[in-house]
């Protein structure tokens, strides 16, 4: 699956990988100013780190992992630099995810550098007082309230008060016929947070009439995970969001996570830098491609003459989105990002294979066998390319450093 595009040019080398070893680690001058400095380096970036196939395998550090986390924490065991943990896992709490990589790493991570699939639905506030149907895997009650979700129901609940709807489902369905345990409220909106079990069930359970002629308004959507869509009968379905990597949605809410860490610790120095390492071409590498296009688009529009330019081009300001336009795209309420660039880099370590074979139509073949992106996400080859191809994640935080002139002591 990995290896597929022709335009991967320039892998490593063991004498350029040996160079930047050498260069995270010359020298006792302060990373940022170039002058000798006895007060701590502060960093004006942060990483956002894959987990599966970057850092662990199942349950087992990668060896590179640990190496690269002895430089990235002090002697007292803070982080020298912003870190965030961006996984598209969603059956979990943050805080156990957390306490797992502690464990795996050796390492203090608190639940505020998870980012799980369902994580960005923290911004979604004005949805928080609204009666919420939720499905997938794991405590899926427990993680909606934990977001910030104050009435939930789930299909289980649902299909309790209703035994009878779950016609998919026999060997579940009572015998005799039986009135409504209870009267459940109108459901205002859906979060799907990953694939159900019985996902058959789920389905049709939400698309029944029960509760979709309660509904005058189109029901709002959010995927987590770009999980398969659904539709209610009779009602039209809103998608307000699509969740996990790669939408930019997810790396908005990571930038924001290490600006709070930032700000946390007192750097002054604003976070203009994000640097995203993970092992997988359409998940990792296409979504920091694709918040990095955002990210230099919206800088552009700031520019008066690239502004201009954009006018000249259509020959109408109405081409040129106004501030509260963009920002009204995130549907968040998190402050505007700092950061200026996102930069990738991918990892041999996980499921990309340098050595894969390359197919004379690269393009189409990983449209065809390697895309997995909800079907309303549109492919752009484009953003499929690393900015950086390196053998683990020791080397990456090596590259990064080099890249910073940051030296910490």
């Amino acid at each position: 699956m990995r290896g597929l595009l022709s335009f991967y040019r320039g892998l490593y080398t063991l004498s350029n990988r040996q160079a930047r070893r050498k260069a995270g680690i010359v020298g006792s001058r302060c990373g940022l100013c170039g002058t000798p400095s006895t007060s701590k380096p502060q960093p004006g970036f942060g990483l956002l780190f894959d987990i599966d196939g970057v850092l662990v395998r199942g349950r087992l550090p990668i060896p590179a992992a640990k190496k690269a986390f002895e430089k990235l924490v002090d002697s007292q065991g803070q982080f020298v630099v912003p870190v965030v943990f961006v996984t598209n896992a969603g059956n979990c709490l943050r805080q156990t995810k957390a306490d797992q990589l502690s464990h795996i790493l050796g390492v203090p991570i608190t639940q505020d550098q998870v980012i799980m699939s369902h994580s960005p639905l923290r911004m979604f506030k004005k949805f928080h007082d609204k009666c919420v149907l939720v499905s997938g895997q794991g405590p899926v009650l427990e993680i909606a309230k934990n977001l910030g979700f104050k009435n939930v129901m789930s299909i289980d609940m649902l299909r309790e008060s209703y035994p009878l709807l779950d016609m998919v489902d026999h060997n579940r369905r009572p015998k005799l016929p039986s009135n409504p345990i209870v009267t459940l409220s109108k459901v205002e909106a859906v979060i799907l947070f990953g694939e159900p079990v019985r996902w058959e069930t789920n389905l049709y359970l939400q698309q029944q009439p029960k509760h979709s002629d309660q509904i005058n308004e189109p029901i709002p959507l959010s995927l987590s995970r770009f999980v398969s869509g659904l539709k209610i009968t009779g009602k039209d379905l809103k998608y307000e969001a699509l969740m996990g990597k790669p939408s930019e949605l997810t790396y908005h809410f990571a930038e924001y996570l290490i600006r709070s860490q930032a700000m946390q610790r007192q750097w002054k120095l604003p976070v203009t830098s994000l640097y995203a390492i993970g092992d997988n071409l359409m998940t990792d590498i296409y979504g920091a491609n694709l918040y990095n296009r955002y990210l230099e688009e919206r800088a552009a529009r700031k520019n008066p003459k690239a502004v201009a330019k954009m006018v000249a081009a259509t020959g109408s300001t109405a081409a040129v989105p106004r501030e509260e336009e963009m920002d009204s795209l995130w549907e968040s309420e998190l402050a505007l990002p700092s950061a200026t660039s996102c930069k990738s880099v991918l990892v041999c370590t996980g499921v990309y294979n340098p050595k894969a074979e390359v197919p004379s139509d690269a393009n189409r073949c990983i449209k065809e066998t390697v895309f997995h992106g909800h079907r309303d996400f549109r492919f752009d080859p484009a953003l499929v390319e690393p900015g950086h191809i390196v053998q683990d994640v020791l080397e990456a935080v090596d590259l990064i450093f080099e890249q910073e002139k940051f030296v910490p002591q």
